[in-house]
């Protein structure tokens, strides 16, 4: 039997989970309220956050998967990508809680453990698959032919999906975090009232500053013209916006399906969780016969089953680091 602490604290969520033979028994994850009222995430605030949560976080997720902390095997941490402040709080914690226990040390890569979140539940894809995965900070194609053997297709060269949803909310004068607001209204909206952009790049990376750039000049336009039409056109808006984020992300998961030829399909990351996102994902998958993968909404965001499933799989192959680890702000997927 092989018992996984869990811990993630890469940007603004403090998380930590217990993974028992490849299954998770508990994942608990502790919100950060306060930076609503600045707009975004505060780094500062963020460390600041980790440090008051992350004892009654690992507490909680041990009591509720109803374990003794002294049968655990291994703690696995994010190491990162991510915020280096509060990166270094779940590190630390990671490291003293292994050395006190005297078990091993697992690092995780955050956007691994995103795609190997698809192994936490059945229906589990096969190998090799290809991820969309798509968050905040990050906008990738990646093909995975095992575990921990990732090739990256293709990436963001500017702005990652989910920035640009919560940067077209602020525009839309949309409270933080705007992008599951954008995903409320364009429900209620007509996907297809404003044409806005798709950029025109012939490989498979991504562009949004430039879709973000004419949204921006769209609104300047017409509220020069209708001061209400923010609070008139709102749900139109969002659908619009929505529907061409969500086409630019699918046609290039579309072109990668078709150079590689790899029928199993999947999605990961934060922005996996917008509906119109899931929706056309299916409705594409069964006109192309893929295989789709989506993960339940819990473990789209962040948090801290995906590190302890990929702790697990680590933990397998005795792939364990020392106490000299140190956290990485930037690390790349493979």
């Amino acid at each position: 039997m092989a018992i996984i602490l869990g811990i993630e604290s890469s940007c603004d969520e403090t998380s930590a989970s217990i993974c028992i033979d490849g299954e998770i028994k508990s994942n608990v994850i502790a919100n950060q309220d306060i930076h609503a009222i600045y707009g975004g995430v505060v780094p500062e605030l963020a460390s600041r956050a980790h440090q008051q949560n992350i004892i009654p976080t690992v507490d909680q997720a041990i009591a509720a998967a109803k374990i003794h902390k002294n049968a655990i095997d291994a703690v696995a941490f994010t190491r990162g990508p991510g915020l280096l402040g509060s990166l270094l709080v779940g590190t630390s914690f990671a490291k003293s809680f292994a050395l006190a226990m005297n078990i091993p040390l697992i690092e995780v890569n955050h956007m691994q453990a995103h795609i190997l979140a698809h192994f936490i539940e059945n229906p589990k894809p096969t190998f090799p698959f290809l991820c969309l995965t798509v968050s905040g900070g990050h906008t990738q194609i990646v093909l995975i032919k095992d575990y921990f053997e990732m090739e990256l297709l293709g990436e963001t060269l500017d702005d990652a999906a989910g920035e640009a949803f919560d940067k077209t909310a602020k525009i839309l004068n949309l409270p933080y975090p705007g992008g599951p607001l954008i995903d409320k209204h364009a429900t209620l909206g007509n996907p297809k009232a404003f044409q806005l952009p798709e950029p025109q790049i012939a490989d498979l990376n991504f562009s949004f500053s430039g879709l973000k750039t004419a949204i921006l000049y769209l609104v300047q336009k017409e509220m020069k013209s209708n001061p209400h039409f923010l609070e008139e056109r709102m749900n139109d808006l969002c659908a619009s916006v929505q529907d061409r984020i969500v086409s630019i992300l699918l046609n290039k998961l579309k072109k990668a399906a078709k150079i590689t030829g790899v029928k199993n399909i999947a999605i990961a990351g934060g922005v996996s969780a917008n509906s119109g996102l899931r929706t056309s994902l299916q409705e594409m998958g069964e006109k192309y016969h893929w295989n789709v993968f989506i993960p339940k909404f819990e473990y789209c965001t962040d948090n801290a089953a995906m590190i302890s499933i990929a702790g697990y799989h680590k933990y397998l192959t005795q792939d364990f680091v020392g106490q000299d680890i140190a956290p990485m702000a930037r690390m790349h997927v493979s």
